[in-house]
């Protein structure tokens, strides 16, 4: 009984990432897959990851945030800064790359909590608009920063005013430049893989789903339906809301740095509102709270502007007119009615069966 439940319920989740893998992965070392599509499997895995995560803070905690595009860009530019230094210590591309992960999402994890601690006091559209401009922030501080390597290690150096140069850094001859302010990451060794992809989107769905169905998780629905509610038997709303917040952070930023490392050039530019509200669209379009639903959402959504590309200069109007149907259509009632009906016919007809 438990395993059926398990199997309708978040079994299923896993299923469908399993066998999308299992099918794409053949496809694409065998190379029948196209190169456009090819080069999207890894984008893909990373959008899955974070559309999860924000729903996590936007579906399950109940708080609209609009700066995960800063967490991602977090995780992104210390994965590039960690891998690039760790070159030769650790020559192993793979093992490289989930220790560049590990990194990406622990600085995240640490510059939600220092977002989080002030910005979590607030709700609604003040929350949105203050988690719009620290993701603002984080991008433009991001695309100040010079970093280099030498035999002395790191050499860090911020360039707030622009008028310093990579010379600055004081490099020694044989130094590497990692970081170069608004140019970014330039002539990085891409080491990321669909495999690692796949495993991200399994560990963010096992994190993300244990803790809806824990105690934490519960007390953080508990908040999302009455904050007052839940906070009068005594459930501290500071403490589970950073937590989600800082878990959500955290996997960002393992995207992000999934993501930095799949492509040689990398530029903070990239990680900007629009991201957000990306993300936010994945989520929305999902359905808030279905972890499922935002899986499928950032896929389609990812692959659809490819698709669309054969209608040349039509394809940005067809994009939105889709999203707008696609909203229209899920937030039908009397389509939501059938829909239950007909959910309830079939369940009637299995069980005659059975």
């Amino acid at each position: 009984m438990k395993l059926k439940q398990f199997m309708k319920g978040d079994g299923l989740t896993y299923l469908l990432v399993i066998v999308a893998f299992a099918i794409l992965a053949p496809l694409n070392a065998g190379g029948f897959l196209s190169r456009s599509f090819s080069g999207l499997l890894i984008p893909i895995c990373c959008y899955m990851s974070l559309a999860v995560s924000l729903n996590l803070t936007v579906g399950v905690l109940g708080e609209l945030s609009l700066g995960h595009a800063g967490f991602m860009c977090v995780g992104a530019f210390s994965a590039v800064v960690a891998s690039t230094s760790l070159a030769q210590l650790v020559p192993i591309p793979g093992l490289r790359l989930a220790i560049a992960m590990i990194v990406g999402a622990l600085f995240a994890a640490m510059v939600g909590l220092i977002i989080g601690a002030p910005v979590l006091r607030l709700h609604g559209d003040y929350l949105a608009i203050v988690t719009l401009a620290f993701g603002q922030i984080i991008k433009e501080l991001v695309g100040s920063l010079f970093v280099g390597k030498d035999t002395h290690g790191l050499h860090v150096m911020l360039n707030l005013r622009g008028n310093l140069t990579l010379e600055d850094l004081g490099l020694e001859d044989g130094g590497v430049a990692i970081l170069k302010g608004a140019q970014g990451a330039v002539g990085t060794q891409p080491i990321a893989t669909f495999t690692a992809g796949f495993f991200l989107v399994l560990l963010t769905l096992a994190v993300v789903l244990n803790l809806i169905h824990s105690r934490s998780g519960r007390a953080i629905m508990a908040l999302r339906d009455n904050r007052i509610a839940a906070e009068s038997i005594g459930i501290s709303s500071i403490k589970y809301k950073m937590m989600a917040f800082i878990l959500s952070a955290a996997l960002a930023g393992a995207a992000g740095a999934l993501y930095g490392l799949n492509y040689s050039s990398l530029q903070s530019a990239k990680f900007d509102f629009n991201t957000s509200i990306m993300i936010l669209v994945f989520v929305v379009l999902g359905g808030l709270g279905n972890i499922r639903g935002s899986l499928i959402s950032a896929a389609a959504m990812t692959i659809l502007p490819v698709v669309l590309l054969e209608f040349n200069s039509y394809w940005k109007l067809i994009y939105a007119l889709l999203l707008i149907g696609v909203m229209l259509v899920s937030n039908n009632a009397k389509l939501k009615t059938m829909l239950g009906q007909v959910k309830m016919r079939l369940h009637r007809t299995n069980k005659e069966a059975s």
